[in-house]
């Protein structure tokens, strides 16, 4: 990289750390249960919920507590589960009609990223009725209160419940993009381990090593705080300790609950501290070939690593001390390499591979170029890799 951009990114990012305690960031406070749920809507004030899921976890009655809950509460509602992976802005376009067209006046999001992704950008689209969701792309273009935002995970993974972000696919160009304000941060969230029991393997194993990628890259980066970087080992330690368990044994509710607060601690961190270049790559390639974000993350996450090099070393080798993968007398490259090398083993132990086959190598270019544009200058990373760098990692993954 040139040494202007270089500088430009650089400083870019100086700044955005320095405003990091300016800036209004919120925690959503935490629900016990769904009769504190609707306690909360109906002391809002709040009297028709609009319900945003998608239509495998409906049918599969996930909502059936929540909907009890509701009725018994005196809390009308209405039901949009036509999310799909990688939401798209269609299904923000539904939501939002759906929202206006039953006279609501709260939303609650129940299900996966892409679940509560697209409630917030419905809910940025209800406030924002002037402005396109492209329009609204990038940090804080919201700039208005959403409706009461209530976030249940049904995966312990994205983090989303917690998080500033909203990303969104357009449904004609397959362009990914992100929405960022402080806006989207719900106003509460339900962790409700017993919504996780049931989910398949390959969710359990996408969705835990998403949580890991959003916890590594809130680490390695360089705009971390005490509190964030706190956050972000606890969470790689709780990931370490279950994620097998959980894969393994899908019933263990003790380590599905850990799973869940897992993610709720790497969301804390990475909304503050952000990624980097495994997810500017994930979300490259979740737009063109519309793939699990969490997998992506999950193949990118080793190859990405080791690019970084040196840089990363350090931060690495801390990493795995505070999970317990070695002793304080391995240098800081055996440890790091040693961390890295775990990663790989709980992907191959969960059946995730080190390539993507879909990557054709006609879209490299296009996908390191997306992949760029994100991640330069926002993303505060340990090393700044160019558009041609960004190339040769997308053709590692891709395994060519």
């Amino acid at each position: 990289m040139n040494f202007f951009k270089k500088a430009y990114c650089r400083t870019f990012q100086f700044f955005c750390r320095l405003s990091i305690p300016l800036l209004p960031y919120r925690t959503p406070v935490l629900l016990g249960n769904y009769t504190q749920l609707v306690g909360t809507v109906v002391n809002a004030g709040k009297r028709r919920a609009m319900i945003v899921t998608d239509e495998g976890l409906y049918k599969l009655g996930i909502c059936s507590r929540l909907e009890s809950a509701l009725c018994e509460g005196g809390v009308q509602y209405v039901v949009y589960n036509g999310t799909v992976a990688n939401p798209t802005t269609d299904n923000v376009a539904e939501a939002v009609q759906m929202y206006r067209n039953g006279d609501c006046d709260c939303i609650i999001a129940m299900g996966g990223g892409s679940s509560i992704d697209c409630a917030k950008a419905a809910g940025a689209q209800i406030v924002r009725s002037d402005k396109t969701l492209s329009q609204m792309k990038g940090l804080l273009k919201v700039r208005k209160k959403l409706p009461l935002f209530i976030a249940i995970p049904t995966t312990a993974g994205t983090g989303s419940e917690v998080t500033v972000a909203a990303v969104i696919t357009d449904s004609k160009t397959r362009h990914k993009y992100a929405i960022n304000d402080f806006s989207l941060i719900p106003d509460f969230a339900l962790l409700d381990s017993d919504l996780t029991l049931d989910l398949p393997q390959t969710v359990t194993a996408a969705t835990g090593m998403d949580a890991l990628t959003h916890a590594i890259e809130a680490f390695i980066g360089n705009s971390t705080t005490r509190e964030t970087r706190k956050n972000a080992l606890w969470a790689t330690k709780l990931i370490f300790d279950n994620i097998l368990t959980v894969y393994q044994n899908g019933h263990d509710d003790v380590a599905r609950g850990e799973m869940l607060y897992a993610s709720y601690l790497a969301g804390l961190a990475f909304t503050k501290s952000y990624v980097g270049y495994i997810h500017a790559i994930a979300h490259a390639l979740g737009g063109k070939y519309n793939l699990s974000h969490g997998y992506a993350n999950a193949v990118i996450l080793p190859h990405v690593l080791k690019r970084y090099g040196k840089s990363v070393y350090k931060k690495l080798w801390k990493m795995g001390r505070y999970v317990g993968l070695f002793d304080k007398s391995l240098s800081k490259s055996d440890g790091a390499k040693l961390f890295i090398e775990r990663i790989e083993q709980l992907n191959a132990a969960m059946n995730i591979g080190t390539t993507i086959d879909c990557i054709t190598p006609t879209d490299v270019k296009m996908l390191a170029k997306t992949a760029e544009r994100e991640g330069n200058p926002l993303y505060p990373v340990p090393k700044l890799f160019t558009e041609s760098e960004l190339e040769d990692i997308i053709k590692e993954v891709g395994g060519f």
